[in-house]
């Protein structure tokens, strides 16, 4: 029988090799072409939410604002390119479009900073505020 502190535990270690995996991932340049630019509905995800999923990138891809990773600021297109990589690799824990924001877009695997968005004239905010706010808006419109 595994006991409660061993399943915390287990999670907290699965967490940590996933971080490994995926900074190894990103560091070595074995990312696709095709992995990065994937967002095409798969099995594993709802019609509906690789639908949201899909207006977000688009979202992010096309806005003016700048995304701001641990101190580096990247346009939309750029910050699309790695949310698009973390999306990939946390594909099978989403479930949701908010998962997707979660995990995806929303901090840094490594530092757990979280990333902000900077937009012209406005103050800048936490990037899963952003987010969640245009996803509400999605769907409002699209319910």
């Amino acid at each position: 029988m595994v006991s409660v502190g061993s399943r915390a535990k287990q999670k907290r270690l699965s967490a940590a090799a996933r971080r490994v995996s995926l900074l190894v991932l990103l560091n070595s340049g074995l990312v696709s072409l095709g992995l990065m630019t994937s967002g095409l509905a798969k099995a594993d995800v709802e019609q509906k939410t690789q639908q949201e999923i899909n207006y977000l990138l688009n979202y992010v891809e096309n806005t003016d604002c700048i995304y701001d990773r641990n101190g580096s600021r990247h346009t939309g297109q750029e910050a699309v390119d790695h949310i698009r990589t973390k999306y990939d690799y946390f594909r099978d824990d989403i479930e949701s479009a908010e998962d997707f924001i979660r995990l995806s877009a929303s901090k840094s695997t490594f530092s757990g900073r979280y990333y902000q968005v900077i937009c012209p004239g406005v103050e800048a905010e936490r990037s899963q505020d952003w987010l969640l706010r245009a996803l509400k808006a999605y769907r409002k419109k699209h319910p």
